[in-house]
């Protein structure tokens, strides 16, 4: 593996680090913390510790969730680059380019504090700060992972590539890098995460606002997200169980106030810290609730709504009348840009009078909502339908109500669902061809060809409640970009189309899940991600049919007719 001089993107000297704006939402930090001689100092510095970027942009637009709207609109460079899934040169805020520095910077402020620990004879009254400042890490380098790496596959982590992971600070311009592989990148990660969760309630203990900071159930709801991405599934539903309590409704969102609401006190009231169901909140610098709301050429639009999100037909209704689930009555925009109102900008002036600022993203990082689906998909993958079945009804009874209208009822919430009644539900639906031909062709089950596990035969009980399981989670995700990693993780093929144009098409295991390292970065030496030629995919799309299956092998005898 080549060694690598990549300083410029992964150090961060002590002296540079600052604090962010964005910081009105977290504890105050001092600026005597140039020398880290005080555990007070230390436990100061891991406030900037937590990165100020976000991979949304990356993600929520390289997914099914986007359409094309026409050459009547236009584009940022870098949307257009995201959408047809082209390695791009950009370098402004939410670009591959700005997430690498972003995160990375994290990584290195961590070093900074865990080797000022090791100085100070690593005391124990420091193992909560240690526990925090190893959460932070690992958290920064899955983000990255999840972007710049394929999905984790079993049968294929040591032929994928990893990332550097660094642990010390660097104290020499020589330092090299190597990537390594996908397993070392993973058990990095898992290490720092396993080394951490029996401290953390020491280093929650500490901040008046624990929301912005690793507490113990927000340690643990990670724990849960990186272990069904690992796919550990007896751990992702031990940490999840741990994350949710005994009753996971005290940490999941009560719609009842949210209503009534407008547009903008929907999303004020959203990203509070007191909401029971936000369980650690991220501020970051972002124009991605711009580029989402304000992208008329590619976005989540009205065809989207329709036939494959808020206004499909579900157990819970259809469209935006007769329909008793919370989204369907709170969708905002036009035909082009259809949204949810989760993900706002929030937008710190430095000059009102000639209205230059800083755009930020404030955003729960890890909900009681989303990680309640994680210890489904566990529950599923372990065989435990009945109990994934209590977690999905669950959410459901959460996010349904009936439907009054003059007194009478237009639509009611439905009851709790069985597997059969899944089952039912997903069987009835056609699958959605790879390259849609029109919007009947779309629909919410999509053929499934998993990274480095198995599922039973389509039409079984556990494709149907995957199926299910997969839905609501894109439901709940839209805009904050955990379809791609669906997407990446179960194989499913789905177009890109364009105007004018062929479609761009991703397909199984594709390349390009893993988004292409920076310019910069590759520049310096680090390895680039592989990439599969335009012929090469062509020829895959052509030697496959619509339902993805390979044409039949001629050496295959049991397949010839």
């Amino acid at each position: 593996m080549k060694k690598n001089n990549i300083i410029k993107f992964l150090a961060l000297s002590l002296a540079t680090v600052t604090l962010a704006s964005c910081d009105e939402y977290l504890d105050k930090l001092p600026d005597d913390r140039t020398e880290l001689n005080t555990e007070l100092k230390i436990t100061q510095l891991l406030v900037s510790a937590y990165p100020t970027c976000n991979n949304k942009l990356i993600s929520e637009f390289m997914t099914d969730n986007v359409l094309d709207n026409g050459r009547a609109y236009n584009a940022p460079v870098i949307i257009e680059d995201l959408y047809k899934m082209v390695d791009t040169s950009e370098e402004g805020n939410d670009t591959p380019y700005y997430i690498w520095n972003g995160y990375y910077s994290s990584v290195a402020t961590v070093n900074q504090a865990l080797d000022a620990v090791m100085a100070m004879g690593n005391p124990a009254s420091l193992q909560g700060d240690v526990a925090e400042a190893k959460l932070i890490r690992a958290y920064s380098m899955f983000n990255l992972a999840t972007v710049f790496c394929m999905a984790w596959n079993e049968s294929k982590a040591d032929e994928y590539l990893g990332l550097p992971y660094p642990l010390e600070p660097e104290q020499d311009i020589n330092t090299h890098y190597e990537r390594g592989t996908l397993r070392q990148l993973y058990a990095a990660i898992n290490k720092d995460i396993e080394e951490a969760l029996p401290y953390i309630a020491e280093a929650a203990e500490k901040y008046k606002r624990p929301k912005y900071h690793f507490n113990v159930r927000a340690a643990y709801a990670f724990a849960a997200q990186f272990n069904l991405y690992y796919q550990k599934w007896d751990k992702a539903a031990e940490y999840a169980s741990m994350a949710l309590g005994a009753d996971p409704t005290a940490v999941m969102r009560n719609y009842e106030p949210y209503r009534e609401l407008g547009s903008q006190d929907f999303f004020n009231l959203w990203i509070r810290s007191t909401e029971d169901a936000n369980i650690m909140m991220m501020a970051t610098y972002s124009n991605a609730p711009r580029y989402m709301s304000g992208t008329y050429r590619y976005a989540h639009n009205t065809s989207v709504t329709q036939y494959e999100t808020y206004w499909v037909a579900g157990p819970w209704g259809s469209g935006s009348d007769k329909n008793s689930i919370i989204y369907a009555n709170k969708m905002y925009g036009n035909n082009q840009v259809v949204m949810y109102p989760t993900f706002f900008e929030n937008f710190e002036y430095t000059d009102k009078v000639a209205g230059i600022g800083y755009p930020h993203a404030v955003y729960p990082a890890f909900t009681g909502d989303l990680t309640i689906l994680d210890r489904a998909e566990a529950y599923i993958h372990m065989r435990q339908f009945d109990r994934a079945m209590n977690d999905i009804n669950t959410w459901i009874a959460t996010h349904c109500k009936d439907k009054y209208e003059d007194g009478e009822l237009k639509c009611a919430a439905p009851k709790p669902l069985t597997v059969a009644e899944v089952d039912t539900f997903i069987c009835r639906l056609d699958y959605a061809k790879r390259v849609p031909e029109g919007q009947r062709d779309r629909s919410i089950r999509k053929h499934m060809y998993p990274q480095g596990f198995t599922i039973d035969a389509e039409g079984s009980d556990q494709e149907c409640l995957l199926q299910f399981l997969l839905h609501l989670r894109r439901l709940e995700s839209v805009r904050y970009g955990h379809r791609f990693y669906d997407l990446k993780r179960y194989g499913i093929e789905f177009a890109h189309p364009i105007s004018f144009e062929d479609p761009i098409v991703f397909i199984t295991g594709d390349l390009r899940g893993a988004v292409q390292l920076p310019n910069t970065v590759i520049a310096a030496g680090l390895e680039p991600n592989p990439r599969m030629t335009a012929e090469e995919i062509k020829a895959y799309i052509e030697k496959t049919k619509y339902n993805y299956e390979p044409e039949p092998n001629d050496e295959d005898d049991e397949n010839k007719d």
